[in-house]
């Protein structure tokens, strides 16, 4: 199924290489957020629940 997912690079991995890449859609359709490394299209992926994400995305917004 994640074959299928537009993924979008983070606004907040622009520091030399180190992305990540979330799928939007199904995070509006299912609630999941799955998250996975943009340098690795088939490896693992993170399964985060809104609050997770939020967190992440704040941890990104401090740390850069």
């Amino acid at each position: 199924m994640t074959d299928s997912l537009r993924w979008v690079k983070s606004s907040y991995s622009n520091n030399g290489g180190q992305c990540i890449e979330w799928a939007p859609e199904h995070a509006a359709a299912t609630g999941e957020f799955l998250v996975r490394d943009s340098k690795d299209l088939n490896g693992p992926q993170l399964t985060l629940t809104r609050e997770a994400f939020a967190g992440l995305v704040e941890f990104a917004r401090q740390h850069g």
